[in-house]
């Protein structure tokens, strides 16, 4: 009988499932901690402190994945699973159908979903900082967008939570998306986001 071990290969190296987990509890910590179940546990200068905090975390996440999109390994490299509108329909319809194929790194519609992922985050987070800024005094854009206006500190704080009801969203369809195609192709995706194997 032959070792399963010999028919799986590594596939996400130890860097990109510490950026992923770390990401989804560090956008839940501030997320959550904005409005939901902290609030009843906690006063609101300790709910701000993790707000910004886990803001923060998150941007030196973003960042270091847009540097690891470049060089990190192959299935960690954006080259490896952004595609183009037109393949990214044509595999979500071959999904529907149960007949997409399979991929060993991200397919071209889970590829547009992390695209779509780090892009809603990045305006949120980027918000978040003007935010804190213009109507706080703090934060690195503090200098630049202090005293703002009223009606500049509204528009930033509809932008902010805009981005981050999107990004949770998101978050809930890359997890149908997973549930999806572990079915589809009878693996477990989210266990092989934490042992990095995946079936070769």
């Amino acid at each position: 009988m032959s070792n399963p071990k010999t028919t799986e290969i590594t596939v996400w190296d130890p860097l990109i499932r510490l950026f992923h987990w770390s990401l989804v509890v560090a956008f839940m910590l501030a997320y959550f901690s904005q409005e939901g179940p902290f609030e009843d546990l906690l006063d609101g200068a300790w709910l701000q402190l993790i707000h910004v905090w886990s803001g923060y975390i998150t941007a030196g996440l973003l960042v270091f994945r847009l540097i690891w999109g470049f060089t990190g390994p192959r299935y960690a490299r954006f080259s490896d699973f952004v595609r183009g509108p037109r393949e990214v329909l044509t595999y979500t319809k071959n999904v529907l159908l149960l007949r997409a194929p399979r991929y060993l790194g991200h397919n071209p519609a889970g590829g547009a979903m992390i695209i779509s992922l780090l892009l809603s985050l990045t305006v949120t987070i980027v918000a978040g900082l003007m935010l804190y800024g213009a109507d706080q005094g703090l934060g690195p854009l503090a200098g630049l967008l202090m005293n703002g206006s009223d009606g500049f500190i509204d528009a930033i704080e509809e932008i902010h939570e805009f981005f981050a009801n999107l990004t949770l969203i998101l978050v809930v369809g890359h997890l149908v998306g997973i549930v999806w195609e572990s079915l589809l192709h009878r693996e477990n995706l989210a266990h092989a986001m934490i042992t990095g194997r995946k079936r070769a």
